[in-house]
């Protein structure tokens, strides 16, 4: 028995023994088939690991080159027209084969998982939590809504839904100058599932001033108070009735409202996100139906 034989069998018993002492001395494998396979699998693996680096040591102490050189070199260097190892491809198609049998009868997709069982788990708590408080009166649709908020809402619009130093939309107040002059500028398409048509970039705008544009950004911003007859005259010039209703209470499926929040617009940016001058808020598509209304009562009932 030469030196790297007896290194190896050496090897082989020291990593052995670690894996049995890391097997739990007071159970054992206690008859589990996932730890015994398990161990099986280092056992071997330790085994075949050894004998593949004993091959190859001792082959590349006494095997020399031979063969017919390809005729391709690069820089004086060539290589040999070694065919391919028969043990390499067999090994090769021997994975795609085990590959394939593993997604259609081994481990196929519809199989069960730790996931998909998580995944059902949830749907139908969430289906409970559903019918538990279907019919929550507004008193406390608005405080569940506060505690769905600080965990959900908070990390981005501050505790007091103040927008942390404008990083998001401070939500005390229904829209802010810049936004509105955003959206008239650019459009916007954010709220797909309840207002499909969205607002056009530039609609109806070229009528107006820089003065009127300010006056009209302003009557809306101010929440379109009845005492401002400049600013409803612009906003009705430019159409925005059309589509945010006279007083700009929104209109289903065509604008939302924007002299103020209300359930259905909040509930829009958290079923489709939203994009603006500030930035982009992503859609909240963990909520259930009813912590989706809760927040939505919350937010609307900020700024009353």
């Amino acid at each position: 028995m030469n030196k790297l034989t007896l290194a190896g069998i050496i090897t082989v018993i020291l990593m052995l023994g670690a894996t049995y002492l890391a097997i739990d001395p007071k159970h054992g494998l206690g008859g589990d088939i996932v730890n015994m396979l398990a161990v099986a699998g280092a056992v071997a693996l330790v085994i075949i690991t050894v004998f593949v680096v004993i091959k190859y040591v001792r082959q590349m102490q006494t095997d020399t080159a031979s063969g017919k050189l390809a005729d391709e070199n690069w820089d004086g260097i060539g290589e040999y027209k070694n065919e391919l190892p028969a043990g390499w491809a067999f090994l090769f198609l021997g994975t795609i084969v085990w590959a394939m049998w593993y997604f259609i009868a081994g481990y196929p997709v519809n199989a069960y998982s730790q996931i998909g069982e998580y995944n059902e788990d949830v749907a139908v708590l969430n289906a409970k939590f559903e019918a538990e408080h279907a019919n929550l009166d507004a008193e406390t649709l608005v405080e569940m809504g506060e505690s769905v908020f600080l965990v959900q809402c908070a990390p981005c619009h501050g505790l007091k839904a103040d927008g942390i130093d404008g990083k998001a939309a401070d939500l005390n107040k229904r829209i802010s100058k810049e936004s509105v002059l955003h959206v008239i500028m650019n459009g916007a398409n954010n709220l797909k599932t309840d207002f499909p048509g969205g607002m056009p970039m530039g609609l109806n705008y070229s009528f107006a001033s820089e003065a009127e544009l300010n006056k009209l950004v302003d009557y809306v911003v101010a929440g379109l108070p009845e005492s401002d007859t400049e600013g409803a005259a612009l906003f009705q010039q430019g159409t925005c009735n059309s589509c945010h209703g006279e007083r700009g209470e929104g209109m289903a499926f065509a604008g939302p409202k924007i002299n103020g929040f209300d359930v259905p617009t909040v509930s829009s940016v958290l079923k489709d996100g939203k994009k603006g001058v500030i930035g982009a808020m992503p859609a909240f598509t963990n909520l259930t139906d009813v912590q989706t209304q809760a927040v939505s009562a919350y937010v609307t009932s900020l700024s009353k």
